[in-house]
Parts: structure tokens; C-alpha cells; sequence
């Protein structure tokens, strides 16, 4: 089938077009307007997405040469997200199925992420997932398509959050993560010891900790502005460290749990530089096949979506018009499928 894919959960108005001979095309609209606010404005980011969502679409379908009368189904972000942006793609979805009579497909936004991992690629059953993203951070034990178990997550910020959190106090731009990447190349991750938080427990994680000391790090030298000027790179480096540390090693735990010889990164943090080669070295070192999407496929985009929704296509797991947005879907949640 022919899927257009449709992404709104948050400041991406994004489009995509799958079909049976792959990815055909795959156009991203960044919302260039938060950044003066340090950080996502909701009421915001669903006006700008209600005003390119339909030149995204054309866009999507003139790159991929094809036109809107050949789409078999659409697949859009259901949740979780901002209310206000789920909305905004999930209603023009919904008019485009409508006019044309064709099937809906309500994607997880999670499960597009892991899934991710398919657009180039085809990763063996069973697979541990280390998911990780601005608003969420989980490892997921998956046995087949769309059957998942969810091993652990964050209790409070997710890694790229604690990132963007602790790149305001650096006084970075936002978004801040990938600032932090690229210093860090230029940094010594041995700088400064930052606390890396529940490694007693195999599964969860807990970034908001990390964030305090930063900050009470900080608030301890004599010039701050001087120091930050001197050791910026050190300290970003320090903190990717910490970070990246406590992910591979939970991932670690979960592999030895599951037994699993195949294992995939997904989400935002996954383009992080310091945490490829972490999980490429653990990968190596445990014996498993790693899978990381392209940089373009990392963060939030429609192409995840479309293939989401091409394999949910071949399931028959199709979403009806009453389908409603989740702002807070659960991790490897479906709401409205029916068969």
C-alpha cells in the first residue's frame, strides 16, 4: 500500500510518503519561532503546524512523484504529544481519508520511533530497543511487530530533556542536546564526576538529579562566567558522559535479561555522537547486532510514521474517525484500533 505518513506531535510539522518500494520521500518544517522562548510553546506550535501542514503534504507527494489519489491509507501521530499539535495532524488526516474514502492508521509516536529502525534496514526478532528522546527514555523488550514489553523508563526527566535542561543553565540555545554533542568532542568526559543515578535498579532511570548538580556545581566557583568560558566543553563532556554512561548500561542489563542478539536505538538522543559509539562498543563486546537510524530518522519526523503505519497496514490495525488524539498515550499503546 501506498502510505502517507503525517507527524505533529510536537514542533515538527512533518510528511512522508512509503510505499511497497520504500521511502519515496521525507519533508520536516521546523518551528524556528520557539527558540527565542528556551522551549516548546504548545499554543504556538499548533498555529504554525495548522499553517504548513498542507504545503508539507504536497510537498511530501511532489517529491516522492506521486499524487494524492494514489495513497491507500494515511498514517498519522495519535500520541503522546502536545494536545494542540496531535490535533492539528489528526484532523487534516482525518479530512484526507474522508475525501478520498480510504483507511486511517493512529500511530504510537513511541512504537514509530523504534520502528524507525526499518526504514533502511530489517532487524531480526527479538530486539531490545533503548528509546530515547526529549520526553521519554525506555528500553523495550520487542518480540515481533507490535508486540512489546515495556522492561523500564524514566520516573522523571528524560535524557533529552535533562540535555535541554541543563543546556539552559549553560546558557546554550535550545535546542540544547545536540549544542552538548558537538562540544563535547572538545571536552574531557573525565572533568568533573556527575552523579549517574539507579544503577542499583536493572531498568529505570532518572535524570532530574543530574541537572542539581550541574547547577550546584556551577553555584560553587569563585567566577562563574570565567569558568564557564575556560571548561564549557569539559563540562558538556562531563555531562554526555553521565548521561551516555547510565544508558549503555541499562541497555547492558537488559540485553544479559532477554538474551536477545539484536539491539536498536531510537529516538532524538540516538543521534548523539558519545552514545553511538557507546552502543556500538557494547554491541561488539556483547556479541549483538546494532541498528541506528539515520541522523534524519532519529528525531521526530513523518517517515517513522509511514512505515509505522505500513506495518500496522499489514496488520490490518486500522483506526476509526471517532479516533481521538492522547497527549499522554502510554508507551506501546493503541487507542481506537480496530481490525
Amino acid at each position: 500500500m501506498n502510505i502517507l505518513g503525517i507527524e505533529s506531535s510536537c514542533d515538527e510539522t512533518a510528511a512522508a510518503v512509503y510505499t511497497p518500494d520504500g521511502l519515496q520521500s521525507n519533508i520536516i518544517a521546523s518551528q524556528a519561532i520557539h527558540e527565542q522562548y528556551g522551549g516548546v510553546v504548545p499554543e504556538l506550535a499548533s498555529r504554525a503546524h495548522h499553517k504548513t501542514i498542507w504545503h508539507t503534504v504536497q510537498q511530501a507527494l511532489n517529491e516522492g512523484s506521486i499524487t494524492l489519489s494514489d495513497i491507500d491509507a494515511v498514517a498519522v501521530t495519535q500520541g503522546p504529544g502536545l494536545m494542540g499539535s496531535l490535533l492539528v495532524g489528526i484532523c487534516f488526516a482525518k479530512g484526507l481519508c474522508l475525501s478520498r474514502n480510504i483507511p486511517l492508521v493512529g500511530v504510537n509516536h513511541m512504537d514509530a520511533h523504534i520502528y524507525a529502525n526499518f526504514i533502511d534496514d530489517q532487524p531480526e526478532y527479538p530486539l531490545v530497543s533503548l528509546t530515547v528522546s526529549g520526553g521519554h527514555t525506555q528500553l523495550v523488550h520487542v518480540t515481533a511487530p507490535f508486540e512489546h514489553e515495556l522492561l523500564g523508563q524514566t520516573r522523571d526527566d528524560a535524557a533529552g530533556e535533562a540535555f535541554d535542561k541543563i543546556g539552559k543553565i549553560l546558557g546554550l540555545p535550545y535546542p540544547a542536546g545536540p549544542v552538548i554533542d558537538e562540544r563535547s568532542e572538545h571536552g574531557d568526559p573525565s572533568f568533573h564526576d556527575f552523579p549517574q543515578a539507579m544503577l542499583d535498579n536493572d531498568f529505570e532511570f532518572s535524570f532530574s538529579g543530574l541537572k542539581t548538580s550541574v547547577k550546584y556545581f556551577l553555584e560553587d566557583q569563585d567566577n562563574r562566567e570565567e569558568f564557564l568560558k575556560n571548561h564549557l566543553d569539559d563540562i558538556c563532556a562531563s555531562v554526555s558522559h553521565a548521561i551516555t554512561e547510565v544508558l549503555v548500561k541499562k541497555l547492558r542489563n537488559a540485553i544479559e535479561h532477554t538474551g536477545v542478539k539484536t539491539v536498536a536505538l531510537a529516538g532524538g538522543v540516538s543521534a548523539n555522537s558519545m552514545l553511538r559509539r557507546k552502543a556500538e562498543k557494547l554491541a561488539e563486546n556483547t556479541g549483538c547486532n546494532l541498528h541506528i537510524p539515520k541522523l534524519a530518522y532519529c528525531t521526530d519526523n513523518a517517515a517513522m510514521i509511514a512505515i509505522t503505519g505500513s506495518m500496522m497496514t499489514q496488520q490490518k490495525l486500522y483506526a476509526d474517525m471517532d479516533m481521538k488524539p492522547f497527549a499522554n498515550l502510554k508507551a506501546l499503546e493503541r487507542m481506537n484500533v480496530q481490525r
